[in-house]
């Protein structure tokens, strides 16, 4: 089982319109994102994150709009899923991992001890890189996230699961084999939406997404991809991709990720995805989106 799917399962077991502006910690510049204050869903707050005495990411500050999609994007050692991370305490799970600064949904710091983390993973889900659906029924697989919060009723259970696969796009694939199919029998597409189906059922507000087309077929990426845009209608979402033109489709809100000398992953610009990759701000930026580097 590889690193993301044993965090993933280990998490399940565990207790006036104003001027846009994001937040941003130097050397980043950010001016032209809008959101009034009570729009903001998440924002971090120069937020660094070690394991050890190495440095992953440096003084990142930013804020998510409530209901939009923002894209992390750069280089692979660059921070991005580190930081992803954060917003639902995932690192709490890496030995020697420490974050500092402030991570905040609706205004509340979550890395606060008396934060319960198993409400706040609850609260922010997450899709990991390589589909990992349980060795159980289509049925189960959506069902165990609510069961194991108490809920046993079976008519609520059967329309919980019905309304999650519809969600997901994939129960008129599934609707006739939901108690005889493992998951695991399911393409990779539909494994990944089964993914999605069992987060969107023990309701969430925010939806993180550590590169969950990398894996899929070109077909089977698209799907994800109109999905998360569906999906945006009632959630805020956090994607980290490596994919420039997925990135520039899905995204409302593009973040541009690279390292320093000491190879730690910072901020190097934030804004809405069609000026970064038409318009960016810094030549850095305009390098990686043009293919000159990473």
């Amino acid at each position: 089982m590889n690193t993301g799917d044993e965090m993933s399962v280990a998490a399940l077991h565990m207790e006036p319109p104003v001027i846009r502006r994001v937040d941003v910690a130097a050397p980043a510049t950010a001016v032209d994102i809008v959101a009034r204050p009570e729009d903001i869903k998440i924002a971090t707050d120069h937020v660094s994150i070690s394991y050890g005495t190495r440095v992953a990411v440096r003084d990142v500050s930013l804020n998510v709009q409530d209901r939009s999609i923002l894209a992390l994007i750069g280089p692979s050692g660059s921070g991005k899923s580190t930081f992803l991370r954060c917003f639902n305490r995932m690192n709490d799970l890496i030995p020697g991992a420490t974050v500092r600064g402030a991570v905040t949904l609706d205004g509340e710091n979550v890395t606060d001890p008396d934060v319960s983390v198993v409400e706040l993973r609850r609260r922010v889900g997450m899709v990991f890189q390589r589909p990992n659906p349980f060795p159980m029924s289509i049925f189960e697989n959506v069902a165990y996230g609510p069961r194991r919060r108490g809920l046993n009723d079976k008519r609520a259970l059967d329309e919980l699961v019905e309304t999650s696969l519809k969600r997901a796009a994939l129960w008129d694939e599934v609707k006739d084999d939901l108690r005889r199919k493992s998951g695991l029998a399911l393409s990779g597409g539909q494994q990944q939406r089964l993914c999605i189906a069992r987060v969107l059922a023990t309701d969430p507000e925010v939806i993180l997404m550590d590169e969950p087309a990398s894996a899929l077929d070109p077909v089977s990426t698209l799907r994800i991809e109109e999905l998360m845009r569906e999906l945006r209608e009632a959630y805020t979402i956090v994607i980290v991709t490596h994919n420039m033109q997925q990135a520039a489709r899905v995204s409302d809100v593009t973040a541009f990720f690279t390292m320093a000398e000491d190879r730690a992953g910072y901020l190097v610009e934030v804004g809405p995805t069609g000026r970064i990759f038409t318009r960016p701000n810094e030549r850095l930026t305009e390098d990686y989106i043009s293919g000159r580097f990473g």
